[in-house]
């Protein structure tokens, strides 16, 4: 299941952390530090520095507009996030197709996350870049993702994908995983459905007898199927 999540971030928002990652002393890494084996093979890009002091203060940014936005709610329905990250593609940079990691270890923490699902919250305007579209495999073929800025993109992080080179310009975006309190992704899209379905009821004023049996029937299956 891919799901837009438009204007997680505002336009003033999307602003500052323009002027924040464009600064002269950004700390930008070579974006291969966190690769994976897969990864480091087929990955050109440039990091802000995991754990710095902009990656905290941006990524709390990000986390607290996640927790208030009721799509990402409903679609990932989140049990932990990974600390955001950012990354720049320019002058032909590029990643290569892969798959993302299963396990990521929480930095400082010593705990683990299952990687369920993956993000990439657009930071750039599309029409400033040429190329930097992600492309996303998925049962319906290759799907190409390339946002307006402060919209983000969720998706299967078991699904192949890839960054196309980016030939004019720079792309800027913040990238994440998240565990799903579901960890199949075929029963957190029946669950997406169902609570968009209720959604629609309630705010059509259907009959309320069924919408309370609808919602048991969600929350009876969220208890079935949910890992916490």
């Amino acid at each position: 299941m891919l799901v837009h999540v438009p204007a997680l971030l505002n336009h003033e928002q999307v602003a500052h952390f323009r002027r924040q990652l464009d600064a002269e002393n950004a700390p930008w890494v070579d974006g291969r530090v966190t690769a994976g084996h897969q990864g480091i093979h087929v990955k050109q890009n440039q990091q802000i520095a995991e754990g710095s002091a902009l990656a905290r203060e941006l990524g709390d940014i990000v986390l607290a507009a996640l927790e208030r936005h009721p799509l990402f709610i409903s679609a990932a329905l989140p049990h932990r996030v990974y600390p955001p990250m950012f990354n720049r593609y320019q002058g032909g940079m590029h990643f290569g197709s892969h798959v993302d990691g299963s396990v990521r270890l929480l930095p400082g923490t010593g705990d683990k996350i299952r990687t369920d699902l993956s993000a990439t919250l657009f930071l750039a305007p599309p029409e400033s870049y040429d190329g930097g579209e992600l492309l996303i495999e998925d049962t319906y073929g290759t799907q190409t993702v390339k946002l307006a800025a402060g919209d983000m993109i969720l998706y299967p992080a078991s699904s192949l994908h890839r960054v196309n080179a980016v030939t004019r310009g720079t792309r800027l975006a913040c990238f994440f995983w998240v565990q799903s309190m579901v960890r199949d992704d075929g029963q957190r899209t029946l669950l997406f459905d169902i609570d968009s379905a209720l959604q629609t009821l309630t705010s059509t004023g259907a009959d309320e007898s069924a919408r309370v049996r609808l919602t048991g029937c969600y929350h009876n299956l969220l208890r079935m199927w949910s890992d916490v």
